[in-house]
């Protein structure tokens, strides 16, 4: 079942991890490239999700969910998501139903924003 359109009200950010080459050393330096800018649902994890994602006490996990998307398809725990200023970790991203949406969860420092 597709969540509602007006449930997805948060702007989010994902980057992927990439390298540029700096143009004075000539050296490839690590760097991050958008990879989309999409409306989003946010929530607090759940104690059982925030187990799983392994937190620990300074961080925040929370789950954002997106449209699905084949740009977003293979998003894993190599990108970040970023937030209200803060930047997550992501810890997973999983589908939802059959191409309708994507669950992200994610952890961030709890004093980074």
């Amino acid at each position: 079942m597709q969540q509602p359109a007006g449930e997805r009200d948060r702007r989010i950010r994902l980057e992927r991890a990439t390298t540029i080459r700096d143009p004075e050393s000539g050296e490839r330096v690590p760097s991050w490239q958008l990879l989309a800018e999409r409306w989003a649902s946010w929530r607090s994890a759940s104690t059982r999700e925030t187990l799983a994602a392994a937190e620990v006490s300074a961080t925040v996990t929370d789950v954002f969910e997106v449209l699905w998307s084949e740009q977003l398809a293979d998003l894993n725990p190599k990108d970040r998501l970023i937030f209200s200023g803060r930047i997550y970790d992501i810890a997973g991203a999983i589908e939802v139903g059959r191409r309708e949406g994507i669950r992200i969860t994610a952890s961030a420092r709890s004093d980074s924003a």
